[in-house]
């Protein structure tokens, strides 16, 4: 199913309607500040295994998730005072941020080392489907195996077919990829320079 959302008024109807897909297990493909995600609830382990398969990587890469504020960062990562600094300045924004990932993170969101990737996008949508559902969702591109990453909604819906419970089309977005930054021991460090700019960790590091 495709739902049209005004991305500069996002109607409260349509987005309960993907929220309420996202708490009945399915998976969406929704807006973000920087492409086209596929999205599930964190918690529900089908759904995510859903997006494995449709995404074509193992299960061994774990995936970023939204969170819709800073308040809620903060209860699925260790957040130091340098760190909610970086936050509180650069989010909502472009960023994933390497967190320490605290003990509500479901095992399969974690990495070996015990560490999230967390982002709150500058998108209306994403953050009213993030606020709206009360707990992060996943955060991964939109796209098939070995595939091009999706730019418009209706080529998206056509594509999944009924491989996925929602496709919420906002308009044609050019994807560009988050800079993701560590934050692990204080120590800013960018693991990937992105749409989001990273001057000022680069230049902390020189």
């Amino acid at each position: 199913m495709r739902i049209e959302i005004d991305p500069e008024r996002p109607r409260p109807r349509a987005v309960q309607q993907v929220v309420r897909a996202l708490e009945a297990g399915g998976v969406v493909v929704y807006p973000t500040d920087t492409c086209y995600g596929l999205g599930a609830d964190i918690f529900n382990k089908k759904a995510i295994e859903r997006i494995y398969r449709l995404k074509g990587v193992p299960k061994t890469e774990p995936f970023s998730f939204v969170c819709a504020d800073l308040r809620e960062i903060s209860r699925y990562a260790r957040v130091t005072d340098l760190a909610y600094r970086i936050l509180r300045r650069m989010l909502p924004g472009p960023y994933t941020f390497v967190l320490e990932g605290s003990r509500q993170v479901p095992k399969m969101m974690l990495t070996k080392r015990r560490t999230v990737g967390i982002r709150v996008p500058d998108h209306p949508i994403c953050q009213a489907i993030a606020a709206a559902l009360g707990r992060p969702l996943i955060s991964t591109s939109a796209t098939l195996a070995g595939s091009p990453i999706f730019e418009d909604p209706r080529e998206a819906a056509e594509a999944y077919g009924k491989n996925v419970d929602i496709v919420v089309d906002s308009g044609l977005i050019l994807p560009e990829p988050s800079s993701v930054v560590s934050l692990i021991g204080d120590e800013p460090e960018v693991l990937r320079a992105g749409k989001g700019d990273v001057s000022l960790f680069e230049a902390a590091g020189a």
